[in-house]
């Protein structure tokens, strides 16, 4: 039948491998008859390359079903128990969990579904428990593919099957109609103890009739749902391997010999297979058949994005055609969703992303997204986030530049990266203390910290979406996006990407011509080259050329910040003369332009230089001029900038009163300031704090509270600095025991 359906279509045999999928020797033996039962996703792939209509389709499938046996439930003492694959690797959480669902079923029924996504290993997972332990139930194991996703086995039929596994006779079969039949089979399997696989389900539905009320038998589903409508189961999410055992599985493929003499090369091949245990063998098989090519000849074919799901093929198994089959059962919009999710740039995503890709609301996207995580094509990474895993990610963005209209594609694209733009603009105002906006968001930014949790949970893509935004030209909004993080930066600067975004700032200022914009970010890429990634001549050299375009700019505040930063880079250069003499001009610059908030930041910075010059009391005047100002009723300046000014004031003082020996002052100034910075939460600081705080209370003999203190600090790990911590523990080595 399959020739001639061939020759019909006129397609050589290996014409149809290309349009199938299906290898051309899979083709020929099926043709010739060596191959009797071909696997059903074989078929349904000719079928699909061939074209077939549907009445065509159904008789080619059912010519395959006649060769199989109706063995095909396996029975422990008249058969041989499920077998699994022989070079079965890792998941030994995954294993001890069903071997515990074995143990529950001693006492009563044990249901245990396996979910996870195409190719992910769930079939195998299954086996490899009914092997293992197949000696525990001694009244059988038994296996059914349910081919839930390539037309689903009745449920009838597969009771048909199991029943009759168990020794029913036909005659009593016979007697019975659906409704007898199911009951007959939980008499069974209830008076028994036995192991039951139920590979493939594709809803409740189909497994439901077959799963035992009570006895002592396990029952183990594997699905690409979670079947969350079946009652009193234990729930197994199965996703990709862990790299060492992505690794360890492709060699027991290739053999010890040939992965050793490659090992970098076969680890960059588990990681291009996204470690998806279907994709992990695919290519381990395809190199044992190629055993002249090398293990890197494969990594340069799968380097390649848009080859590498066509790359990942042997045999009549494709990678691709696995995938295909779950998409081709979604509704549309569920379709068009997976498609549209292949743009988002980060690794994960909420439904606000789904939401915004397509124009609908968030409870609709979130529908249309769960409908993708019971389909097995969108993994739940914990609540209200979601994970497409790079091969689906590849595989949906192939669909996306077959199915949608470039202008589709590229609208997608714009709404995605507007709304990631638009939002984290108005989450960088709100961290600073605007008012919330007005208009409708697809996410709550009510109060700073819901801004702030949003800006940190999604940078990977806002971050990107500016990237973009800046290759695409678009100067404006990547000059208001990154205008709206200045004082953010300052909550996050670990974050390590700040000199990128306000670099990118920069230009799109300079491409724009606007002299005051390009000093105010050209300020802003000193600051963050200086504070956040110590690179303190680059940062005088943009310092000194956001003044020049201040001056062009006739902006005073402007050549305020550029001397402030300036001095910032010197005084971290040791350079504190240069320092002093660059703040004390840029104080006076935003005084006379009566710009109360800089003029407040630069005083914060100011009062350090006296005590750094050896002049403390210079430094204590200084100080207390600034907890005037913030302590005044009429005080201009409020909010986070007021709180962190204030923090650091009276830390300062603390510092000064160190610096004059003035132990208890110091000590109590520094226990405020820890509170307030605690408060506004910047652990950086509040490491230094932390160590200061130590030292006065060692000065002062109370080594308990110091030992204490500088446990804190080091329990901070790589939130504080890293000489903070080395001082922390040469300071604890140095006190006397407890």
């Amino acid at each position: 039948m399959l020739r001639d359906l061939r020759q019909q279509a006129r397609l050589t045999m290996e014409e149809l491998a290309e349009a199938s999928g299906v290898s051309g020797r899979a083709i020929g033996d099926m043709e010739r008859g060596r191959s009797r039962v071909p696997q059903r996703r074989s078929v349904v792939a000719l079928a699909e390359g061939l074209g077939l209509a549907d009445t065509e389709r159904e008789a080619l499938l059912a010519a395959a079903r006649a060769g199989r046996s109706t063995g095909e439930v396996a029975v422990a003492g008249t058969a041989v128990p499920p077998r699994s694959v022989g070079d079965f690797t890792g998941r030994h959480r995954e294993l001890a969990r069903l071997r515990e669902a074995a143990d529950r079923s001693r006492s009563g029924v044990s249901v245990s579904v396996v979910s996870g996504p195409p190719g992910c290993g769930k079939t195998t997972l299954a086996l490899k428990a009914a092997a293992d332990l197949a000696g525990e139930f001694p009244d059988g194991c038994f296996v059914v593919d349910l081919h839930g996703v390539e037309g689903p086995v009745d449920p009838g039929e597969a009771l048909l099957k199991l029943l009759k596994a168990l020794g029913v006779s036909d005659r009593r079969l016979a007697q019975e109609d659906a409704q007898g039949r199911a009951g007959l089979l939980r008499a069974q399997l209830g008076e028994r103890r036995c192991l039951v696989v139920l590979d493939n389900a594709r809803d409740e539905g189909q497994v439901r009739p077959l799963l035992p009320p009570g006895g002592r038998s396990l029952v183990l589903v594997t699905s690409r749902r979670p079947l969350t409508g079946l009652e009193d189961v234990d729930r197994l999410a199965l996703s990709e391997m862990a790299q060492a055992e992505a690794v360890e599985l492709l060699s027991r493929i290739l053999g010890k010999e040939r992965a050793e003499a490659e090992t970098g090369a076969v680890a960059r091949v588990a990681e291009l297979c996204g470690r998806l245990p279907l994709a992990l063998r695919v290519a381990g098989n395809w190199l044992t058949v190629r055993s002249g090519w090398s293990v890197e000849h494969l990594v340069r074919r799968l380097t390649d994005e848009e080859r590498r799901l066509g790359a990942l093929a042997a045999g009549d198994v494709r990678v691709e055609a696995a995938f295909e089959l779950s998409y081709r059962q979604l509704t549309s919009q569920a379709a068009r969703m997976l498609r549209l999710l292949s743009l988002v740039p980060g690794p994960d995503m909420t439904a606000a992303y789904g939401a915004a890709l397509t124009a609908t609301d968030v409870f609709e996207a979130e529908d249309v997204m769960e409908d993708l995580v019971e389909a097995g094509l969108l993994q739940a990474s914990f609540t209200g986030r979601y994970q497409l895993h790079d091969l689906l990610r590849l595989f949906a963005r192939t669909r996306l530049s077959r199915e949608e209209e470039p202008g589709e594609q590229e609208a997608a694209e714009e709404r995605l990266r507007a709304w990631l733009l638009e939002t984290a603009t108005v989450a960088g105002r709100r961290v600073d203390g605007a008012p919330p906006a007005s208009s409708q968001s697809l996410v709550p930014l009510e109060s700073p910290e819901q801004a702030r949790a949003w800006l940190e949970s999604e940078a990977p893509a806002w971050f990107a979406a500016l990237r973009g935004a800046a290759a695409r030209g678009e100067h404006t909004r990547v000059v208001e996006t990154a205008a709206a993080m200045e004082w953010f930066v300052g909550l996050w600067a670990l974050w390590g990407h700040w000199p990128e975004v306000f670099r990118l700032s920069s230009e799109a200022a300079a491409a724009l011509d606007d002299p005051y914009l390009q000093a105010v970010h050209l300020n802003l890429y000193s600051w963050t080259l200086a504070d956040c990634e110590q690179r303190y001549r680059e940062a005088i050299e943009r310092a000194d050329e956001a003044l020049e375009c201040a001056r062009r700019a006739q902006d005073a505040s402007q050549q305020a910040w550029a001397l402030n930063y300036a001095a910032l880079a010197h005084y971290y250069l040791g350079e504190s003369q240069k320092g002093f003499d660059k703040v004390r001009a840029a104080v006076d610059l935003f005084e006379a332009a009566g710009d109360h908030e800089a003029w407040l930041a630069a005083m914060t910075f100011q009062r350090i230089f006296p005590r750094e010059l050896g002049r403390a009391e210079e430094a204590l005047v200084l100080h207390e001029r600034i907890i005037a100002f913030l302590d005044a009723p009429d005080c201009p300046v409020r909010g986070h900038v007021a709180d962190r000014c204030r923090a650091k004031t009276i830390s300062g003082l603390g510092r000064d009163y160190a610096a004059l020996g003035r132990w208890r002052e110091a000590a109590d100034h520094f226990r405020s300031g820890l509170l307030q910075m605690r408060r506004i939460g910047v652990p950086d600081v509040e490491g230094s704090l932390l160590l200061d705080l130590g030292q006065a209370l060692i000065e002062l003999g109370e080594t308990a509270e110091a030992r204490s203190c500088l446990r804190q600090l080091l329990a901070l790990g790589d939130t504080a600095d890293s000489n903070d911590l080395k001082a922390a523990r040469k300071l604890l080595d140095s006190l006397p025991g407890e």
